[in-house]
């Protein structure tokens, strides 16, 4: 029999009541979060796994913040793991494949390569895999017919570094020869790795960049419950991926459990994040199943009508309330997934059991998201939508090879929205506003980690007379 079972909240229903402070500076809090089980982050935000949201240079900008962006499953298998590559390869203390060209290939073949991969320069290789040469931008810049061959314009003279070359000694002579990128050879002359001067310039100021073991910057992926699963998880694997998000809008389902219990047991050590659900029976279920984080959230993001559609969810504060409580006994993290609309809304949502949270459409609108930009009226908007919208549906069926009306037919309904958000320049813009709200959020309630700032907190309920009150009123802007 059916019952009410009761009152529920989000964020505009409550407000965090402050507390006896000792915090003097915002700069005095640590915002490190922990991810999953065994990943740590600098600061607490992932970027959706979303098509209007994250691709490679998204998640590029997350790490170097100290987040972490999740690739989107909605590519070719081949070409999701190709974005992974250009993430870890971004920088790196050694890159161990770095991308090359053959002595034989045009110059345009080269500069065309480079646009692609958003490099500036590419060791050159013979036909027997030896380096004979390097080229650069500034090779291309002089060269006025791009139909010659690399041979041609390629830089001979190479300064190389053997294949232990330490970082140290590699800075020497990267400064030494006035040079920008140090191939590492073996005593044939085959590469076996790349040290670039812009990464050792980074590495000295990258302390709260998100990173590997071996250097490179943290980058998370999607995969689905389908048959192509396993093959697209070990691709992603192969190329350098810290964690798989599984991708699924109904978290506790059957096939979400098998699929975490198939890729634990084919893929051991990889991290995988669950959901999303919105119950505590949910995260127990998907925790037992090997989840090591569970992403909280059904029906709150701006491009998601799943509540409106099937009449299912529950209010987004509730649900992490509830959550994060089971999770906690388990020693499990759960990602606040949608509703977040200003910084505010990221202290509730962390003060209530999130360890982290995922943001969507704040960022669609940043110079790193994918998607066009459109100027209407004097305003500037980018593409944004739900992936559960009929667009997004349609177009992952023509990427699998199947007729857009595949999957349930007529017997699915589209839970999302397609639309515009306004533009909002560089993510850094949005990240920064995020996690400067979070710092005073925290100083307020006498917080300088996390942990305590979940410890001090106390909601209280407020009436639509104090929300109204909580906005800017009684003014004109000027």
């Amino acid at each position: 029999m059916s019952k009410i079972i009761k009152e529920f909240y989000t964020f505009d229903d409550v407000l965090l009541r402050p507390q006896r402070s000792g915090v003097f500076s915002r700069k005095d809090v640590s915002t490190s979060a922990q991810l999953s089980k065994h990943i740590n982050l600098h600061i607490p935000l992932l970027s959706a796994n979303m098509d209007s949201v994250t691709e490679s240079r998204m998640a590029r900008f997350m790490a170097e913040a100290g987040g972490i962006g999740i690739i989107h499953r909605f590519l070719p298998i081949e070409k999701q793991v190709e974005e992974v590559r250009k993430v870890k390869r971004a920088e790196n203390v050694v890159i161990e494949d770095p991308y090359t060209i053959s002595e034989s290939a045009s110059v345009e073949e080269a500069q065309k390569f480079m646009k692609e991969h958003l490099i500036s320069g590419l060791p050159v290789l013979n036909m027997n895999q030896k380096v004979v040469g390097i080229i650069t931008r500034r090779d291309i810049l002089f060269t006025e017919n791009l139909n010659k061959k690399v041979s041609e314009v390629m830089t001979k003279k190479v300064i190389t570094g053997g294949p232990k070359t330490s970082f140290s000694d590699a800075k020497k002579i990267l400064f030494s020869y006035r040079i920008e990128k140090l191939p590492l050879v073996d005593s044939k002359l085959r590469l076996k790795g790349l040290i670039t001067l812009k990464d050792i310039l980074k590495q000295a100021h990258g302390s709260a960049v998100s990173k590997d073991k071996r250097g490179r910057f943290l980058v998370g992926a999607a995969v689905g419950v389908k048959e192509d699963t396993l093959e697209r998880a070990r691709a992603l694997l192969d190329a350098g991926a810290d964690i798989l998000v599984l991708d699924i809008a109904h978290g506790h389902n059957e096939r979400a459990l098998n699929t975490i219990k198939l890729l634990k047991q084919k893929l051991p050590g990889m991290e995988i994040i669950g959901g999303n659900v919105a119950t505590a029976k949910g995260v127990i279920d998907l925790i037992k199943s090997g989840a090591d984080a569970v992403k909280v959230g059904i029906g709150p993001g701006a491009a998601c009508t799943t509540r409106i559609v099937t009449g299912v969810g529950v209010p987004q504060l509730s649900a992490i309330f509830e959550t994060a409580e089971i999770a906690r006994k388990y020693k499990i993290p759960i990602i606040a997934d949608g509703g977040i609309r200003n910084s505010g809304d990221l202290s509730k949502a962390l003060a209530a059991g999130g360890y982290t949270a995922m943001i969507g459409g704040l960022l669609a609108g940043t110079d790193e998201a994918p998607g066009e930009y459109i100027l209407e009226d004097g305003a500037s908007y980018k593409l944004y939508r739900g992936m559960a919208s009929r667009e997004a549906s349609e177009d992952k069926l023509r990427i699998d090879g199947n007729p857009p009306i595949g999957g349930d037919g007529p017997y699915r309904a589209a839970e999302g929205k397609s639309g515009k958000v306004y533009y909002r320049g560089k993510a850094g813009n949005v990240v920064g506003e995020l996690i400067a709200g979070l710092r005073s959020s925290m100083s307020y309630l006498g917080a300088k980690n996390l942990k305590d700032f979940q410890k001090n907190a106390e909601f209280v309920r407020i009436s639509p007379a104090g929300l109204k009150e909580s906005h800017p009123h009684d003014m004109k802007s000027t």
